[in-house]
Formats: structure tokens, sequence, C-alpha cells
């Protein structure tokens, strides 16, 4: 019988990160512990700075002392998150008995204030309606482009970019007007919700116009390393996109000197503006990233009479984030909202006719 192994008591804060890491990648997706891992990053190149090697030699002031550091340089909900993660992390070293029980209580988490927990940047529904009919105007060149396809299916759809990405080009039924997002982490696409991710959308007759075109004149007939043939192609030697490069595709897509004849709102000329260029894209504070239109999407969603449930399943998140962090209507649509079913209740027909 073999002898039972201890933690040492001498494992240092950069070994106990990663023996964290570990753990969450047995039920979290890549791109999720990729995040904690820059986060916890951050604690460990703190701890270095202040000569603290062994994961055991924290105390709970040392955590007040780290949170006074961040605070200065993050937003109070990014605050809030990295206290979160770290004292999920000293929960952990708790579990396996790496520190002193009950260490994890001295983690203080500031709790941010509620608005600051909701993202306000979105893309406007007059500005994707003047975006897409801009890129649906054959005139111009550009319908059917990489750019005009995103676009769209990002709009229609609600999807995050991860689900953009691991679209297949047999995962859209031109027929039936149906695109199927799926779960294939094997190969390289994983979905944010894994299996609980994957969905059938229905699109717009336009939408899949887009689509056609975009595989008739534009796409690049290549596979990928796993002998897949995504969707949206690059000309690179790997022919699915980064979601990097996805993301300066949309934020090329929605700056509003492509599909507006106004002035520019920067003082910029588009022939000499370095902002349209591929890798600085994001720097046009007038352009939207994908989240920005997903947020959109799902207001407008909303706005048409979607109910909740169904947007919900749709866009895949759950009630209570749509409700909380996209469901984001006006004082006037709130009003709106609520009166509509109300306001015949308040008539005083009924009692005038009565007397």
């Amino acid at each position: 019988m073999t002898e039972r192994r201890t933690p040492p008591d001498d494992l240092t804060v950069d070994e106990a990160i990663q023996q964290y890491l570990r753990r969450l990648r047995r039920d979290k997706n890549e791109s999720t512990v990729r995040t904690y891992r820059l986060d916890l990053r951050q604690f460990k190149q703190w701890c270095d700075g202040e000569d603290i090697e062994q994961i055991s030699m924290l105390t709970g002031y040392d955590f007040e002392l780290y949170q006074d550091d961040r605070a200065a340089d993050l937003s109070p909900i990014s605050l809030e998150k990295q206290m979160m993660l770290l004292k999920r992390f000293i929960n952990f070293c708790e579990d396996i008995e790496l520190v002193e029980p009950g260490l994890a209580d001295a983690v203080h988490v500031p709790q941010a204030d509620p608005d600051d927990r909701v993202s306000k940047e979105k893309l406007e529904t007059e500005d994707a309606r003047a975006q897409l009919q801009f890129f649906r105007e054959r005139s111009n060149g550009l319908y059917g482009t990489k750019w005009h396809a995103a676009l769209e299916v990002l709009w229609h759809t609600g999807a995050r970019i991860g689900g953009l990405r691991a679209l297949d080009l047999q995962d859209y039924d031109s027929d039936d007007l149906v695109l199927s997002f799926r779960h294939r982490p094997k190969t390289g696409t994983p979905l944010k919700n894994k299996r609980n991710g994957e969905r059938d959308v229905g699109i717009l007759p336009a939408v899949a116009d887009a689509l056609d075109e975009y595989i008739a004149e534009h796409r690049n007939n290549k596979h990928d390393e796993h002998s897949r043939a995504p969707l949206f192609t690059t000309r690179m030697k790997m022919a699915r996109p980064s979601h990097n490069g996805l993301r300066c595709w949309v934020y090329q897509a929605t700056q509003p000197c492509w599909h507006t004849d106004d002035p520019c709102p920067h003082d910029r000329k588009r022939d000499t503006c370095d902002w349209t260029q591929s890798s600085k894209s994001s720097k046009c504070p007038s352009s939207r990233s994908p989240h920005a239109i997903r947020t959109g999407s799902i207001t407008f969603h909303r706005d048409q009479g979607f109910d909740p449930e169904d947007t919900a399943r749709r866009v895949n998140a759950s009630l209570r984030t749509i409700q909380r962090h996209y469901d984001q209507p006006s004082r006037r649509q709130e009003l709106e909202e609520r009166r509509r079913p109300q306001l015949t209740k308040l008539t005083l027909e009924d009692t005038e006719n009565d007397n």
C-alpha cells in the first residue's frame, strides 16, 4: 500500500495557481480558464513584488494590500470580479490543505454598483438598419462580402463571436433558412455553454441571400486543419478566422464612414484614416464590438415583440441574463411596456354607463 501523499508545505504561489487551473479545466471551457489565468497572473506578480513565494505565507492583510493596489487600476466591476476569483482560488487552497482553514474569509469582495454591472454599449437599431441597408445595395460592391454576411448573421441571430466562428458550411441550410450552432471542442470550435449552447436558429430570406452571395462570390473554398469546411474563411493558411480576426471584420463593418455621407464625427477622412485598417479598426470610437451587436440584437428582438423566453433560447442566454444585462429599454419604452396591458383597466366608461 502506497503512502498517502500530503501537500508540500513549500508549494509556491505559481504552483498553487497551476493546480487550480487544472481543476477548472474539468468543467470550464478553455477561454474561461485562459481569462482566469491572466487575472491570477496579476496576483502572482504582486506576490513576487512583495517577496511572497510560498502560498502558505499569505495572510489576510496581504489580500487587503492587494485590493488597494488593484483598485487604482480597475473599474469597480472588474475589481469585484478579480477579488471574487481570488477568494475562490484561496477556497480551493483551503480544500486541498495548502493554507490554514478560514483564510478565504479574509478576502474581501467589494460590491460594485448595479449600474456598473450592465454594459451600456450596444449597436442601436437605427444604426444597424442603416448599415445593413447600405450593404444590401448591390451597386456599392460590398454585397455579400465577409463584412456584410457576418453583420447579417450577428444582428439577426444575436450570436456570440465564438458561435459565428464555429459555423461550418454544412451548418447553413439555405433552403430551410436555418443556421445550426454546434459544440465541437475536439476540433477547435467550442461554444460558450458547451452542449447547452447548441441550437437551430431560423433566419430571414435577406440574411440567407447575403450568405448565398458570400458563399458563391467571396468565400475561399478551403478546409481547416481538422478537414472541416468553415462557413466563414480567410485567405490565410488557417482557413477558419480567429476570434480576433472576426472582431476586426465587425469593427470595420460598423464604422459610420462606410454607410453614411455625414462628416466623420471624429474629423477624419476615410481615405487617410488608419482606423479603417483591420488591425486598428477597434480604435474608431464609433465602431461597435460583436458584444455590442449582440446587446443591440437582443434589445431589438424584445422591442419587436419576441418574448423573453423565446429570445433566450434563440441567442443562448438565460432569462435572468437577458433581463439584467441585455434587455435595456429606454424609460419611454418601459412605460409603453407597462401601460399597454394595464391602461384599459383604468377606463371610466363602464362606470359611467352604469350610472
